[in-house]
């Protein structure tokens, strides 16, 4: 694939990720929707096109370009040996789960008790676990995928459920900016996996936005947690109420 073609289909994704359809482009671009769809096809646009679609998301041509670079193949998961070195020191973590959140190493300084001297440091372990690129001025490259994941039921994983269990559910979720949903109820195999790829593609959306929100100053970004579940379950408390088969 070439480079044009690249980012014409990261912008595709973008528009996706906005809620946007060929139609809002087309109203926006005051041309029929059959012509915009045939730009799409054919990826050739002009760079005043290309400026117009992304002012239509609130962003600006370098944010596309840079959606672009942030979706080229990276690594998908640390070895476990790099996650121990990372679970061993929890300031080291810390640095690595604020520049995989996009904050810079301006950010790390003035909002955490990190000194630069520290925060260069961590930040050149990062650079030889191959997490980041520390680039001059202290610029950080992230060199994870989008899909990037913890090893599963690995060191940090383990240390992050601990964490959820400990400190993030214990709350009402009765605040600002929060909210806890609980259902149940007995599904077919089928409905299970249509409620699996609903919860897969969610996900999507929320890396998707924290992508697209990175340039906005650190004051004007939150610290959030969603957390997707979905397991067979059910109440402990009746659990002693089955009936097993050779009660029958």
């Amino acid at each position: 694939m070439t480079q044009t073609a690249a980012v014409i289909d990261t912008l595709k994704h973008a528009l996706k990720s906005h809620g946007l359809t060929y139609a809002d482009v087309a109203r926006e671009l005051r041309m029929s929707e059959a012509n915009i769809k045939r730009m799409f096809a054919s990826r050739r646009f002009t760079l005043m096109r290309l400026e117009d679609i992304c002012r239509l998301m609130h962003m600006e041509l370098i944010d596309l370009i840079n959606l672009h670079e942030e979706s080229r193949q990276r690594i998908t998961r640390l070895s476990l040996e790099q996650e121990e070195e990372l679970i061993r020191d929890a300031r080291l973590l810390f640095v690595a789960v604020s520049v995989r959140n996009r904050l810079s190493f301006s950010d790390i300084i003035t909002h955490y008790t990190i000194s630069r001297t520290e925060c260069i440091r961590y930040l050149a372990k990062l650079d030889r676990l191959k997490i980041i690129d520390l680039l001059p001025d202290n610029r950080i490259k992230l060199r994870i995928d989008e899909n990037f994941r913890w090893l599963p039921n690995g060191p940090i994983e383990r240390f992050f459920e601990t964490q959820i269990q400990n400190q993030f559910l214990k709350s009402d979720f009765t605040y600002a900016l929060a909210q806890r949903l609980f259902q149940f109820g007995l599904l077919s195999d089928a409905s299970i996996q249509i409620m699996l790829n609903k919860t897969e593609s969610l996900a999507k959306d929320f890396m998707d936005l924290h992508r697209q929100d990175a340039g906005l100053p650190l004051a004007q970004r939150h610290n959030m947690g969603m957390m997707l579940a979905l397991r067979p379950w059910e109440l402990g408390v009746f659990q002693p109420l089955r009936r097993h088969s050779d009660d029958i």
